[in-house]
């Protein structure tokens, strides 16, 4: 069967970001298709998204977008990160023959790292040395690291069923990932070497993605499903979700809101450099 394309979805998407103290949210652009995953460029003043197969840059100030050239790599999903200086982007390109590539943020021939496939880059470490991706090998679904230079992978994770969604804090100590484990897809953190994995949260009604560590590594913003909307090994779109802010250490969460999404919504870190806001994508279905 051949892969569904993610942009099939008849749905507008609606770019916004997010005071984490207030609550407020502000609608930055409504795009009339899919866009997916915003990052938050260090420069402040532009966010990175994928749409259509492609990576474009949107500028906060005048509401356009650019297309960033990727050369032959037109499958791009939306797995992708910043190096620490902004100055190149490492993303995933395609299904499930999906490899790691890095490209500069100006656009030209990308250069793969990633040896085999499928491979879904997730976190770059603050020293700009290693980037850690979930990858489908024989032994599971499981988290690695790598050179960004490239070479051999680094399996970190080793417990059955998914483990997805790596990314690293602030100070380059721990990884912050996803993982079914538990029956329930949950939020874990281990030390950058794959040791000490903790389980951070216990949220026994939802599924939770993708947590992703503030610049000052005190909280983390993450994505839930209200268990039995879907599997736990699973994140689809069109779901009503809650994104959820809980400390560094654990514990409590407070909702910061309630939306229709999910795949494409914060499926990366898009924190604002001043640590005051997050971005992400709403969808509304057509007709």
């Amino acid at each position: 069967m051949p892969e569904k394309n993610p942009y099939d979805r008849d749905c507008y998407s609606i770019l916004e970001t997010l005071d984490v103290a207030t609550g407020e949210r502000t609608v930055l652009r409504e795009f009339d298709y899919v866009i997916e995953a915003p990052n938050w460029l260090p420069d402040g003043r532009r966010l990175l998204y994928n749409s259509h197969g492609s990576l474009w840059l949107f500028d906060l100030e005048t509401k356009e977008s650019k297309k960033i050239d990727t050369g032959d790599c037109n499958r791009c999903n939306n797995d992708h990160v910043l190096s620490p200086d902004g100055d190149y982007v490492g993303f995933s390109c395609g299904g499930m023959d999906s490899q790691v590539y890095i490209v500069p943020i100006t656009g030209g021939k990308p250069r793969a790292v990633t040896p085999n496939s499928p491979s879904f880059l997730h976190g770059w470490s603050p020293d700009g040395k290693t980037l850690a991706y979930c990858a489908f090998r024989e032994g599971g679904k499981d988290v690695y690291a790598i050179s960004a230079e490239g070479g051999e992978e680094t399996r970190l994770t080793s417990a059955p069923g998914l483990n997805d969604g790596p990314e690293y804090s602030p100070d380059g100590r721990h990884i912050w990932f996803n993982s079914e484990r538990s029956g329930l897809m949950q939020i874990w953190r281990m030390d950058a070497d794959g040791r000490n994995q903790i389980q951070m949260t216990t949220d026994e009604d939802s599924n939770s993605w993708f947590a992703h560590l503030s610049p000052d590594g005190s909280q983390a913003v993450y994505i839930a499903y209200k268990k039995g909307d879907v599997a736990p090994g699973d994140h689809p779109a069109n779901k009503n979700v809650e994104l959820r802010l809980m400390s560094a250490q654990g514990g409590d969460y407070r909702v910061l809101c309630r939306l229709f999404g999910g795949q494409g919504t914060l499926n990366v870190n898009s924190w604002s450099p001043c640590g005051k806001k997050i971005a992400f994508v709403s969808y509304r279905m057509k007709g």
